[in-house]
Formats: C-alpha cells, structure tokens, sequence
C-alpha cells in the first residue's frame, strides 16, 4: 500500500488489486461471468478504485418503515413485500464487476441480496413478458431492462456490498444489480418492478441513453441510441 492510498479516507477504496473470480473462496458465491474474461475493463473504460456516486437527482427521503416493494405487469401473482418480508426472501451472493456509462469500471465487488429469478418465480411472470420496468424512490426515475439481462444468474436486488448495508447514497436500502449491463440499469432506490410486452424507455433512455445498454457491444459498448 502506498503512502498516497493510507491517506485515502473512503471506507470503500480498493487498496488491493482485483481477485481473479477463482480466488473467491466462498463457494456458495455465484460468479459473474464478464469476471471471467481475459480483459475485465470492456473498451473505452478505466478501472476506479473509489466508489463513485451519481444519480439524477440525488437520494431521495426513504422511510424504512413504509419501505415497500411491488411487482406487477404482466404477472400471475402482483406482489408487495415489506422491507422486513424481503430480508426474509433466499439470499445470494454475487461477485461481479460494475460498469459505469461515465467511464469508470470498479472491479470485485460482492453483492447479497434476492435473486431477480426469485422475484420473478413468485410473481409467476407471464410468458408475454419480454421487458422489465424498474421503479425507483427517486422522484419517478425509471429504467429498462430486456428481461433476458433480468433473469441472469447474476442479476440481484442487493441489500448488501461488501458484507455492509449498502448506503443511502449508494441505492440503499435495496437496488437492483444488473452486472452484465452498464450501472444505470442497476436501478438505486429501487420500490418494485413492472413487466412489459414491450419495451418502455426510463428515464435515462428518454434523454437518448441506450434502450439496453451493453458495455462489451461494439467497440465503445451501447451508451447511447445512436451507438
């Protein structure tokens, strides 16, 4: 460790290089699979050993008492589960990388919480369903999600980072995981899911972001509509 990085005070700095995924030890952990490739940083992006913070509008005024999750669309099985009924939901663990649209990649991060699959499996979604609406506390922000990205192994609502309750500015307490697609997707603040025939653009996307948003896609990823 440098003299430079023991002067860094953000809990979450990344002192360390990147574990390569068959270092994790936990067993029980699910590896994300852009883990796995030889080159982690998909191109036009740089590796951050912070954890930045961006959003649209900054953290919104969460009540953990009234907290409530919802899923609707096009489902067997609406759903609405407290913040205390969710945390009592089947954990996972997932070791994955994180890509923001901005340029910045931050490599080994764990992440626990409910398995998009799990969700969807209560909910008994609907063959028709082809897209996924996610909704957030902040203000009416909204993005989509192709439900095969939805439903992948790695894909979670997560609680946790790191082992620690993930922070308000951050997206706690819950928000969407999507590893395999740029951060945006990864809906912080999240209340519930909605799912769709077709496809309905968020709020990112209405200002001309990518209807899907693959970072490994093309040479510079899907960052935009016209990319």
């Amino acid at each position: 460790m440098s003299f430079l990085d023991g002067l860094i005070k953000d809990p979450k700095y990344q002192h360390n290089d990147p574990r390569p995924p068959e270092e994790v030890s936990d067993p029980e952990i699910i590896i994300s699979p852009d883990t796995r490739r030889e080159h982690r940083i998909p191109p036009g992006q740089s590796r951050t050993k912070k954890w930045p913070v961006l959003d649209a509008h900054g953290a919104p005024p969460v009540d953990l008492a009234t907290w409530k999750f919802e899923v609707d669309g096009l489902v067997d099985k609406p759903l609405t589960f407290s913040l205390d009924e969710f945390m009592q939901l089947p954990p996972v663990k997932v070791y994955s990388d994180f890509h923001c649209v901005t340029r910045w990649s931050r490599l080994d991060n764990v992440w626990t919480g409910v398995s998009t699959s799990e969700i969807a499996r209560l909910a008994s979604v609907k063959p028709e369903a082809k897209f996924v609406l996610a909704l957030a506390y902040d203000y009416g922000w909204t993005t989509n999600v192709p439900i095969e990205y939805f439903l992948k192994e790695d894909s979670l609502f997560a609680f946790l980072h790191d082992g620690a309750p993930i922070p308000p500015e951050h997206g706690g307490p819950v928000r969407l995981i999507i590893p395999q697609l740029y951060a945006w997707k990864s809906a912080k603040w999240v209340k519930g899911v909605r799912f769709l025939a077709e496809d309905q653009p968020g709020f990112w996307e209405e200002g001309g972001y990518h209807m899907r948003g693959n970072p490994w896609t093309s040479d510079d990823g899907e960052r935009f509509r016209w990319s």
